[in-house]
Protein backbone atom coordinates (compact mmCIF):
# COMPACT_ATOMS: atom_id res chain seq x y z
CA UNK A 1 0.00 0.00 0.00
CA UNK A 2 1.47 3.42 -0.63
CA UNK A 3 0.24 6.53 1.24
CA UNK A 4 -1.47 9.52 -0.82
CA UNK A 5 -3.14 12.71 -1.05
CA UNK A 6 -6.33 12.83 -3.07
CA UNK A 7 -7.34 16.15 -3.88
CA UNK A 8 -10.15 15.95 -1.10
CA UNK A 9 -7.07 16.17 1.53
CA UNK A 10 -8.42 12.48 3.75
CA UNK A 11 -5.19 10.15 4.05
CA UNK A 12 -5.73 7.38 1.94
CA UNK A 13 -3.79 5.04 0.87
CA UNK A 14 -3.40 3.40 -2.92
CA UNK A 15 -4.20 -0.43 -2.92
CA UNK A 16 -1.43 -1.76 -5.59
CA UNK A 17 -2.68 -3.97 -8.61
CA UNK A 18 -6.17 -2.19 -8.91
CA UNK A 19 -6.49 0.69 -11.93
CA UNK A 20 -6.62 4.60 -10.59
CA UNK A 21 -10.03 4.77 -12.25
CA UNK A 22 -11.36 1.96 -9.93
CA UNK A 23 -13.61 3.00 -7.28
CA UNK A 24 -11.49 0.40 -4.89
CA UNK A 25 -8.22 1.89 -6.03
CA UNK A 26 -7.92 4.21 -2.69
CA UNK A 27 -8.96 3.26 0.85
CA UNK A 28 -9.05 5.81 3.67
CA UNK A 29 -7.30 4.85 6.82
CA UNK A 30 -9.45 4.50 10.03
CA UNK A 31 -8.26 5.55 13.23
CA UNK A 32 -9.76 3.79 16.55
CA UNK A 33 -8.77 5.30 20.16
CA UNK A 34 -9.29 2.08 22.64
CA UNK A 35 -8.29 3.41 26.51
CA UNK A 36 -7.27 0.37 28.42
CA UNK A 37 -9.23 -1.04 31.15
CA UNK A 38 -8.66 -3.32 34.15
CA UNK A 39 -8.98 -6.46 32.13
CA UNK A 40 -5.70 -5.28 30.05
CA UNK A 41 -3.91 -4.05 33.05
CA UNK A 42 -0.32 -5.88 32.71
CA UNK A 43 -0.95 -7.35 29.34
CA UNK A 44 1.60 -7.26 26.57
CA UNK A 45 0.10 -4.32 24.10
CA UNK A 46 -0.32 -7.09 21.20
CA UNK A 47 -2.61 -9.01 23.72
CA UNK A 48 -4.49 -6.20 24.62
CA UNK A 49 -5.07 -5.29 21.38
CA UNK A 50 -6.10 -8.98 20.17
CA UNK A 51 -8.42 -8.48 23.64
CA UNK A 52 -10.10 -5.18 22.79
CA UNK A 53 -9.93 -5.14 18.64
CA UNK A 54 -11.17 -9.07 18.32
CA UNK A 55 -12.93 -8.17 14.77
CA UNK A 56 -9.03 -7.81 13.25
CA UNK A 57 -6.29 -10.89 13.32
CA UNK A 58 -3.33 -10.94 15.46
CA UNK A 59 -0.97 -11.08 12.51
CA UNK A 60 -3.15 -7.90 10.56
CA UNK A 61 -2.53 -5.92 14.11
CA UNK A 62 1.16 -7.00 14.44
CA UNK A 63 1.67 -6.08 10.72
CA UNK A 64 0.13 -2.77 12.43
CA UNK A 65 2.96 -2.28 15.16
CA UNK A 66 5.67 -3.50 13.11
CA UNK A 67 4.43 -0.60 10.46
CA UNK A 68 4.79 2.15 13.38
CA UNK A 69 0.93 2.42 13.23
CA UNK A 70 0.00 2.03 17.08
CA UNK A 71 0.81 4.83 19.14
CA UNK A 72 0.50 4.10 22.83
CA UNK A 73 -0.18 7.39 25.25
CA UNK A 74 0.89 9.25 22.06
CA UNK A 75 4.40 7.69 21.40
CA UNK A 76 4.97 6.36 17.91
CA UNK A 77 7.05 4.32 18.88
CA UNK A 78 5.05 1.17 20.93
CA UNK A 79 6.48 -2.16 20.69
CA UNK A 80 4.77 -5.49 20.83
CA UNK A 81 5.82 -6.56 24.29
CA UNK A 82 4.92 -3.29 26.19
CA UNK A 83 3.33 -3.74 29.19
CA UNK A 84 -0.54 -2.05 29.73
CA UNK A 85 -1.47 0.01 32.41
CA UNK A 86 -5.50 1.04 33.56
CA UNK A 87 -6.13 4.26 31.30
CA UNK A 88 -3.12 3.58 28.53
CA UNK A 89 -4.65 5.45 25.50
CA UNK A 90 -4.07 3.34 22.08
CA UNK A 91 -4.68 4.72 18.47
CA UNK A 92 -4.53 2.54 16.09
CA UNK A 93 -4.21 3.55 12.07
CA UNK A 94 -5.96 0.79 10.47
CA UNK A 95 -3.50 0.91 7.32
CA UNK A 96 -4.64 -1.79 4.85
CA UNK A 97 -2.47 -4.32 4.70
CA UNK A 98 -1.49 -7.05 2.00
CA UNK A 99 -3.17 -9.69 4.31
CA UNK A 100 -6.61 -7.12 4.67
CA UNK A 101 -6.81 -6.42 1.10
CA UNK A 102 -6.75 -10.38 -0.52
CA UNK A 103 -10.48 -11.08 0.39
CA UNK A 104 -11.11 -9.23 -3.01
CA UNK A 105 -12.99 -10.67 -5.79
CA UNK A 106 -10.91 -11.36 -9.12
CA UNK A 107 -12.35 -12.54 -12.25
CA UNK A 108 -10.71 -15.88 -13.46
CA UNK A 109 -11.92 -18.79 -15.45
CA UNK A 110 -12.79 -21.61 -12.87
CA UNK A 111 -13.29 -25.47 -14.23
CA UNK A 112 -16.64 -25.94 -12.46
CA UNK A 113 -16.81 -30.03 -12.57
CA UNK A 114 -20.21 -30.08 -10.41
CA UNK A 115 -22.68 -27.38 -8.96
CA UNK A 116 -25.84 -26.97 -6.82
CA UNK A 117 -27.14 -24.33 -4.36
CA UNK A 118 -24.95 -25.94 -1.40
CA UNK A 119 -21.63 -26.97 -2.96
CA UNK A 120 -19.53 -26.73 -6.06
CA UNK A 121 -17.17 -29.34 -7.59
CA UNK A 122 -13.68 -27.36 -9.13
CA UNK A 123 -11.07 -29.02 -10.71
CA UNK A 124 -8.24 -26.82 -10.05
CA UNK A 125 -5.46 -26.48 -12.51
CA UNK A 126 -1.46 -26.77 -11.36
CA UNK A 127 -0.15 -23.53 -10.28
CA UNK A 128 -3.20 -22.29 -9.45
CA UNK A 129 -2.82 -21.14 -5.42
CA UNK A 130 -5.89 -22.08 -3.56
CA UNK A 131 -6.03 -19.36 -0.44
CA UNK A 132 -4.15 -15.87 -0.17
CA UNK A 133 -0.68 -16.59 1.73
CA UNK A 134 2.81 -14.62 2.18
CA UNK A 135 3.68 -14.12 -1.50
CA UNK A 136 0.49 -15.05 -3.12
CA UNK A 137 -1.71 -12.56 -1.25
CA UNK A 138 -4.29 -12.32 -5.08
CA UNK A 139 -4.45 -14.48 -8.21
CA UNK A 140 -5.54 -17.26 -6.31
CA UNK A 141 -8.99 -19.65 -6.31
CA UNK A 142 -10.52 -18.00 -3.62
CA UNK A 143 -10.27 -14.47 -5.28
CA UNK A 144 -11.97 -16.50 -8.22
CA UNK A 145 -14.61 -17.80 -6.03
CA UNK A 146 -15.77 -14.52 -4.91
CA UNK A 147 -15.74 -12.86 -8.25
CA UNK A 148 -18.30 -15.78 -9.42
CA UNK A 149 -20.19 -15.54 -6.60
CA UNK A 150 -20.56 -12.92 -4.53
CA UNK A 151 -22.62 -14.51 -0.97
CA UNK A 152 -18.80 -16.61 -1.18
CA UNK A 153 -18.32 -13.56 0.89
CA UNK A 154 -20.13 -14.49 3.70
CA UNK A 155 -18.98 -17.91 4.31
CA UNK A 156 -15.59 -18.14 5.79
CA UNK A 157 -13.00 -18.82 3.37
CA UNK A 158 -15.27 -18.48 0.66
CA UNK A 159 -15.77 -22.10 0.99
CA UNK A 160 -12.51 -23.77 0.96
CA UNK A 161 -12.81 -26.59 3.02
CA UNK A 162 -9.48 -28.15 1.63
CA UNK A 163 -6.59 -27.35 -0.32
CA UNK A 164 -4.67 -28.92 -2.75
CA UNK A 165 -0.75 -27.63 -3.12
CA UNK A 166 0.17 -24.50 -5.84
CA UNK A 167 1.44 -27.23 -8.09
CA UNK A 168 -1.08 -29.98 -7.39
CA UNK A 169 -3.82 -30.40 -10.21
CA UNK A 170 -7.71 -31.82 -9.53
CA UNK A 171 -10.74 -32.02 -7.75
CA UNK A 172 -11.94 -29.89 -4.94
CA UNK A 173 -14.83 -29.59 -3.14
CA UNK A 174 -15.70 -25.96 -2.20
CA UNK A 175 -18.95 -25.18 0.04
CA UNK A 176 -21.52 -22.40 -0.85
CA UNK A 177 -23.34 -21.88 2.49
CA UNK A 178 -21.81 -22.02 6.19
CA UNK A 179 -24.34 -24.88 6.86
CA UNK A 180 -22.77 -26.80 3.55
CA UNK A 181 -19.06 -25.41 5.17
CA UNK A 182 -19.67 -27.05 9.15
CA UNK A 183 -20.95 -30.51 7.26
CA UNK A 184 -18.09 -30.74 4.83
CA UNK A 185 -15.78 -30.14 7.67
CA UNK A 186 -17.12 -32.28 10.00
CA UNK A 187 -17.19 -34.97 7.23
CA UNK A 188 -13.99 -34.33 6.33
CA UNK A 189 -12.64 -34.82 10.09
CA UNK A 190 -14.33 -38.33 9.74
CA UNK A 191 -13.22 -39.46 6.56
CA UNK A 192 -15.69 -39.77 4.72
CA UNK A 193 -14.73 -37.56 2.46
CA UNK A 194 -12.57 -39.77 -0.34
CA UNK A 195 -9.76 -38.53 -1.88
CA UNK A 196 -7.76 -40.08 -4.62
CA UNK A 197 -4.72 -39.03 -6.42
CA UNK A 198 -2.16 -40.21 -8.84
CA UNK A 199 1.37 -39.84 -8.48
CA UNK A 200 4.83 -40.31 -10.87
CA UNK A 201 7.71 -40.77 -8.51
CA UNK A 202 11.36 -41.95 -8.62
CA UNK A 203 12.80 -45.86 -8.58
CA UNK A 204 11.51 -48.57 -9.69
CA UNK A 205 8.85 -50.20 -7.20
CA UNK A 206 10.14 -52.90 -5.27
CA UNK A 207 8.08 -55.24 -2.91
CA UNK A 208 4.15 -55.42 -2.35
CA UNK A 209 2.40 -54.11 -4.83
CA UNK A 210 -0.24 -51.98 -2.45
CA UNK A 211 1.55 -50.55 0.97
CA UNK A 212 -0.09 -48.26 3.71
CA UNK A 213 2.33 -45.41 5.49
CA UNK A 214 1.43 -44.72 8.39
CA UNK A 215 3.98 -42.20 9.77
CA UNK A 216 3.20 -38.91 11.71
CA UNK A 217 3.87 -36.01 9.86
CA UNK A 218 4.77 -32.52 11.29
CA UNK A 219 7.06 -29.49 10.61
CA UNK A 220 10.72 -30.65 9.77
CA UNK A 221 12.91 -29.00 12.49
CA UNK A 222 15.75 -29.00 10.60
CA UNK A 223 13.87 -26.76 8.34
CA UNK A 224 11.01 -24.78 8.33
CA UNK A 225 10.26 -24.91 4.68
CA UNK A 226 9.05 -28.72 4.83
CA UNK A 227 7.05 -30.72 6.36
CA UNK A 228 9.02 -34.37 7.74
CA UNK A 229 7.81 -37.10 9.33
CA UNK A 230 8.47 -36.74 12.98
CA UNK A 231 8.42 -38.60 16.39
CA UNK A 232 5.28 -37.38 18.39
CA UNK A 233 7.42 -37.47 21.64
CA UNK A 234 10.12 -35.29 20.71
CA UNK A 235 8.25 -32.83 17.91
CA UNK A 236 5.07 -31.62 17.26
CA UNK A 237 2.79 -33.28 14.73
CA UNK A 238 -0.23 -35.13 13.99
CA UNK A 239 -0.88 -39.50 12.85
CA UNK A 240 -1.35 -39.81 8.83
CA UNK A 241 -1.75 -42.66 6.64
CA UNK A 242 -1.81 -42.63 3.26
CA UNK A 243 -2.73 -46.33 0.67
CA UNK A 244 -0.55 -46.76 -1.88
CA UNK A 245 -1.16 -48.96 -5.06
CA UNK A 246 1.25 -49.93 -8.02
CA UNK A 247 -0.18 -48.93 -11.73
CA UNK A 248 2.79 -49.49 -13.73
CA UNK A 249 6.59 -49.83 -13.80
CA UNK A 250 9.29 -49.23 -15.27
CA UNK A 251 13.51 -48.96 -14.54
CA UNK A 252 13.33 -44.69 -14.25
CA UNK A 253 10.31 -45.14 -11.79
CA UNK A 254 6.73 -45.98 -11.06
CA UNK A 255 2.57 -44.72 -10.92
CA UNK A 256 0.95 -45.27 -8.47
CA UNK A 257 -2.49 -44.47 -6.79
CA UNK A 258 -1.89 -42.82 -3.67
CA UNK A 259 -5.65 -42.70 -1.07
CA UNK A 260 -5.90 -40.21 1.41
CA UNK A 261 -7.13 -41.28 4.57
CA UNK A 262 -5.80 -38.41 6.73
CA UNK A 263 -5.10 -34.57 4.83
CA UNK A 264 -1.97 -33.26 6.82
CA UNK A 265 0.05 -30.68 4.76
CA UNK A 266 2.04 -31.97 2.31
CA UNK A 267 1.08 -35.53 3.33
CA UNK A 268 1.19 -37.58 -0.11
CA UNK A 269 4.55 -35.78 -0.73
CA UNK A 270 6.46 -36.45 2.84
CA UNK A 271 5.08 -40.39 2.56
CA UNK A 272 6.08 -41.15 -1.36
CA UNK A 273 9.94 -39.35 -0.11
CA UNK A 274 10.68 -40.94 2.90
CA UNK A 275 10.24 -44.34 1.54
CA UNK A 276 12.33 -43.47 -1.31
CA UNK A 277 10.00 -42.54 -4.17
CA UNK A 278 9.74 -38.81 -4.50
CA UNK A 279 7.18 -36.96 -6.55
CA UNK A 280 9.28 -36.52 -10.09
CA UNK A 281 9.33 -32.51 -10.34
CA UNK A 282 9.25 -32.09 -6.75
CA UNK A 283 12.53 -30.52 -5.54
CA UNK A 284 11.02 -29.85 -1.89
CA UNK A 285 11.28 -33.43 -1.12
CA UNK A 286 14.19 -34.54 -3.13
CA UNK A 287 12.53 -35.13 -6.68
CA UNK A 288 13.82 -33.80 -10.23
CA UNK A 289 12.51 -32.28 -12.95
CA UNK A 290 12.59 -35.00 -15.37
CA UNK A 291 10.28 -36.77 -18.35
CA UNK A 292 9.56 -33.17 -19.00
CA UNK A 293 7.97 -32.64 -15.78
CA UNK A 294 8.32 -28.87 -14.51
CA UNK A 295 6.16 -28.88 -11.36
CA UNK A 296 5.29 -32.28 -8.93
CA UNK A 297 3.60 -34.68 -10.64
CA UNK A 298 0.67 -35.38 -8.66
CA UNK A 299 -2.77 -34.83 -9.29
CA UNK A 300 -6.36 -35.79 -7.29
CA UNK A 301 -8.06 -37.63 -9.29
CA UNK A 302 -11.15 -39.07 -7.47
CA UNK A 303 -13.14 -37.02 -5.19
CA UNK A 304 -16.38 -38.80 -3.67
CA UNK A 305 -18.23 -38.34 -0.56
CA UNK A 306 -22.53 -38.04 0.14
CA UNK A 307 -23.91 -34.58 -0.41
CA UNK A 308 -24.26 -32.75 3.04
CA UNK A 309 -28.00 -31.77 2.39
CA UNK A 310 -29.32 -34.12 0.08
CA UNK A 311 -27.60 -37.16 1.24
CA UNK A 312 -26.96 -38.30 -2.46
CA UNK A 313 -23.77 -40.20 -3.47
CA UNK A 314 -21.52 -38.05 -5.61
CA UNK A 315 -18.37 -39.55 -7.34
CA UNK A 316 -16.09 -37.42 -9.98
CA UNK A 317 -13.49 -37.80 -12.03
CA UNK A 318 -10.63 -35.88 -13.17
CA UNK A 319 -8.77 -36.02 -16.47
CA UNK A 320 -4.94 -36.53 -16.03
CA UNK A 321 -3.26 -33.15 -17.26
CA UNK A 322 -1.17 -33.24 -20.75
CA UNK A 323 2.05 -32.70 -18.97
CA UNK A 324 1.65 -36.04 -16.67
CA UNK A 325 0.10 -38.12 -19.92
CA UNK A 326 3.36 -37.27 -21.83
CA UNK A 327 5.27 -37.74 -18.72
CA UNK A 328 4.21 -41.30 -18.38
CA UNK A 329 4.51 -41.55 -22.15
CA UNK A 330 8.21 -40.64 -22.20
CA UNK A 331 8.64 -43.34 -19.74
CA UNK A 332 6.49 -45.45 -21.49
CA UNK A 333 3.88 -46.20 -18.87
CA UNK A 334 0.20 -46.68 -19.81
CA UNK A 335 -2.51 -45.02 -18.51
CA UNK A 336 -6.55 -46.61 -18.34
CA UNK A 337 -9.11 -43.66 -17.47
CA UNK A 338 -10.34 -45.75 -16.09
Amino acid sequence: MTLVSPEDGALKYRVEGVVEDDPTAFVEAEFRTIDMGLAQHGSRLDRALADTVPEFSRSYLRQLLDLGAVSLNGRLDAKASQKIRVGDRVVLEMRPTLESQAFRPEVMDIDVVYEDAHLLVVHKPAGLVVHPAPGNWSGTLLNGLMARNPQSAQVPRAGIVHRLDKDTSGLMVVARTRAAMDALVRMIALRQVHRQYLALVHRSWQGSTAVSLEEPIGRDPRNRLRMAVVNLALHAGKTARTDVELLANCEYGCWVRCTLHTGRTHQIRVHLSTVGHPLVGDALYGGSMVAGMQRQALHAFRLAFTHPVSGEELEFFAPLPQDMRAALAEWSLGYNEN
